[in-house]
């Protein structure tokens, strides 16, 4: 076996492990035969070198429902648990490197009616005490060494239309640590230490692994259009339950604006339930009960954070404000990484570059997101961090009839720069359903596209998308499906089985495998070249083997040479872009590429547990 050979290689430390510990040789080798003999009995986990697959779907479950109600403010787990001046709704954000990180809070009370008057943010200071170890228990000590201070904002949600009531937001805390370890556990307290009571009880994180391509964050959550309903909280527990150490939340997060502004219950069409309304209106205290209820995450996992259109929330005359409590409650890297603007940005986590696009800002070719996103990708070194992950809200490849070609625009104006430059994989949300895609490009077929994942199945009380616009009778207009930003690009297909349409009549080849259930999913990368990817459905006992879908997301760097040009080939004609398939690679190849898949990991995993007890052995 090649691991006996590895270990064999080494005289001055292995030889002495084979003469005087056997049971050590064995216990390193263990794992290895077990992965091994789980390929050998054909359990083994489909890599996407196995594709294009077949389009598969999964039928929704009649025995489930499409949705539940809103969660009430009034419940425990929403209402308030600090009493000011204490902080509550603590959330971690990863800054553009591991060595800093955002931390962020509120203080006071927030305030609904129609004659407010806004707390004044410079009365109370923004505070995080902080240190590698626990603070000591003597009040008479400094609670850790080390203090950075930051900013505090308050914001209101005003509306100039009789009836409906104004809200005012408590303070809002953003503050930097800066030149932390990666790697390493911190415990922390916020708030403001000239209060009695000013500072929150000791909490604790661990930052991220810096960027290389041997470094990677444990699991990585990806959770999109959660909103605050029972199937939320189903998620949201089982989310927890994976223990990740970074959280992408792909926009939607709390559905405030699927309410009046007088509160009640939240209903899951607002122009079908208030016909009249003047404006689209949106419950501020929403987001103070969303933000509570998970703040026993975001207090110690970093979340990051990309708009969608339920964060719009327009107010003032005409709309004419937007995204206020997106911009004010969220910290993102957006000046460590250049961008300058909260609706997009990146950051590194180990050998992972992430990138956050805005779906509803300006993304054309000639605006300041286009340019910012084409100096960012050339600033990534794949030999540090050899994947390029990309997020944003609205999906460009999505065969549900809901939100069917409705971010068409944006995939003509930036899906070449993405495919120029290797992006990996692409998460979105919006649509209400699980979709991953094979991996494609301009509609084609393409071994060096992204894998596309939608995964806008958080629970929000908009409920479960299940019509596909190629079911009989489910596909949309070219009318349909207009974005709340943007332009619209439809278009009818040029070439392969869709050709002259507007929807296929089938499930389309680049659809691989799409579910109309309520979860999560979890990216775990393995090395430079394989990431597991997970997705957990909500309805299944929470167990390891308790999967909805799962593949192998392999890299070939070697095959999928980032271009030296820009490819301009999506400017689409009038008639449409091209479909065509792709056939996959031949079986023997298939073989052999899997089964680097188990030397690789059975060296990495080898090389972990030789380090963890080559001094016990």
């Amino acid at each position: 076996m090649p691991a006996m050979t590895m270990a064999g290689s080494s005289s001055s430390i292995t030889g002495n492990l084979h003469h005087r510990h056997h049971h050590c040789i064995l216990f390193l080798l263990l794992p290895c035969l077990q992965f091994a003999l789980h390929f050998v009995d054909g359990g083994g986990i489909p890599t996407t070198l196995d594709g294009p697959f077949k389009p598969a779907t999964r039928a929704f479950d009649r025995s489930l429902r499409q949705g539940s109600e809103d969660v009430p403010l009034s419940d425990p787990r929403l209402a308030p648990r600090a009493r000011p001046p204490s902080p509550e709704q603590i959330a971690l954000a990863a800054s553009a490197d591991p060595t800093s990180l955002w931390v962020s809070w509120v203080t006071g009370r927030a305030q609904v009616g129609s004659h407010l008057t806004p707390l004044d943010p410079a009365a109370v200071r923004s505070e995080v005490w902080y240190g590698e170890r626990p603070s000591p228990s003597s009040s008479g000590h400094p609670p850790h060494p080390h203090v950075a201070t930051g900013s505090a904002e308050v914001y209101s949600q005003l509306y100039p239309y009789p009836g409906l009531l104004n809200y005012t937001s408590g303070v809002i805390h953003h503050v930097r640590l800066v030149n932390l370890t990666p790697a390493t556990r911190y415990y922390y307290r916020c708030g403001d230490s000239s209060l009695d009571g000013g500072l929150s009880d000791e909490r604790s994180f661990r930052t991220l692994p810096a960027p290389a391509p041997d470094a990677y964050p444990r699991r990585v959550a990806v959770v999109g259009d959660l909103g605050l309903t029972g199937n939320s909280t189903s998620t949201v527990d089982h989310l927890a339950r994976n223990d990740p150490s970074l959280i992408l939340m792909v926009g939607d997060m709390t559905y405030a604006n699927q309410y009046l502004t007088t509160g009640g219950k939240g209903v899951p069409c607002f122009s079908c339930s208030f016909p009249d309304a003047p404006i689209r209106e949106s419950y501020q205290p929403r987001w103070d009960g969303w933000g509570r209820f998970m703040e026993p995450l975001t207090l110690r996992i970093p979340m990051m954070v990309i708009e969608g259109n339920h964060e719009m929330e327009p107010q003032g005359h005409g709309g004419a404000v937007t995204f206020a409590s997106y911009s004010a409650r969220f910290a993102v890297p957006a000046e460590e990484s250049g961008s300058h603007s909260k609706f997009y940005y990146s950051f590194n986590a180990g050998g992972i570059h992430f990138i956050m696009l805005g779906a509803y800002v300006d993304y054309n070719r000639t605006g300041a997101q286009y340019w910012w996103l084409e100096k960012d990708l050339q600033g990534v070194d794949r030999g540090v961090t050899p994947w390029v992950v990309a997020s944003w809200h609205s999906p460009w490849y999505n065969s549900y009839s809901s939100h069917y070609q409705e971010f068409e625009c944006m995939r003509q104006q930036m899906e070449g720069l993405l495919y120029q430059h290797g992006v990996d994989i692409v998460f979105s949300g919006h649509v209400h359903a699980y979709e991953r895609m094979n991996r494609v490009f301009n509609y084609t077929l393409d071994t060096c596209g992204p894998v596309y994942i939608t995964i806008g199945d958080g629970g929000n009380i908009e409920k479960i998308d299940i019509d596909h616009a190629d079911d009989p009778g489910k596909c949309p207009s070219p009318g349909d499906n207009t974005p709340e930003f943007g332009g619209v690009c439809h278009l009818n297909f040029t070439s392969g089985p869709a050709k002259g349409r507007f929807c296929w009549e089938r499930q389309p080849e680049w659809s691989a495998f799409r579910e109309s259930s309520f979860g999560h999913g979890i990216l775990e990368v393995v090395n430079s070249t394989y990431a597991l990817w997970t997705w957990h459905r909500n309805q299944d006992t929470y167990g390891q083997d308790s999967v909805g879908d799962q593949i192998y997301i392999v890299r070939q760097p070697d095959e999928c040479i980032v271009q030296s040009t820009s490819v301009t080939s999506l400017d689409c004609p009038s008639s449409g872009c091209p479909s065509s398939p792709l056939s996959s690679s031949p079986g023997a190849l298939q073989a052999v590429k899997s089964g680097n898949l188990l030397w690789t990991t059975c060296m990495i995993l080898l090389s972990t547990i030789f380090k963890q007890h080559l001094n016990y052995c």
